[in-house]
């Protein structure tokens, strides 16, 4: 039947797609809650910054939606032989999502979180094209992530400049 053949779902596997990504935001929060009470507020913020409240339930959402693009393109694995590549892509653009809150949050680096941000959206727009290989829903489906990123990253870019 060829590539558009119906792929079978498998549950497990989403389930362990969604463990995870939002194991990796639950590790990571572990970094940053404490610094928002305390830290956070010590620095100058731009005027576009959102209320702290904000940033859970988008993180979440995107975490979600980067574990289902995930488990779409381990469905059709066999049929691209670019899957390799593509793993090693992901699995590198979240190292550098848990990265950046050890360095913004847990080091208080935050030109060193401007570069891994910046690192991050090149990734994530390298994951985009390789995910957009094996499935087009897939692809979109980060593109929430690729906007929110760039929205972080002239966040952490505003808060260097005036810190």
């Amino acid at each position: 039947m060829g590539v558009h053949t119906l792929i079978k779902f498998k549950p497990l596997a989403l389930l362990i797609s969604l463990l995870i990504t939002l194991g990796i935001g639950i590790t990571a929060s572990l970094v940053t809650r404490p610094q928002i009470p305390s830290w956070y507020p010590t620095l100058h913020k731009p005027s576009f910054s959102p209320p702290n409240w904000l940033f859970a339930p988008v993180w979440t959402t995107i975490y979600i939606l980067i574990a289902i693009a995930a488990y779409m393109v381990w469905q059709r694995r066999q049929q691209a032989p670019v899957y390799h590549t593509t793993r090693w892509v992901y699995i590198v653009q979240l190292v550098l999502n848990f990265s950046w809150s050890i360095v913004f949050f847990g080091m208080h680096q935050v030109l060193g979180a401007l570069v891994v941000i910046g690192l991050l959206w090149l990734s994530i727009v390298a994951n985009i094209y390789l995910f957009g290989k094996f499935s087009r829903t897939a692809a979109w489906l980060l593109v929430p992530y690729l906007l929110w990123v760039s929205f972080a990253s002239m966040l952490n870019l505003y808060i260097y400049l005036l810190n």
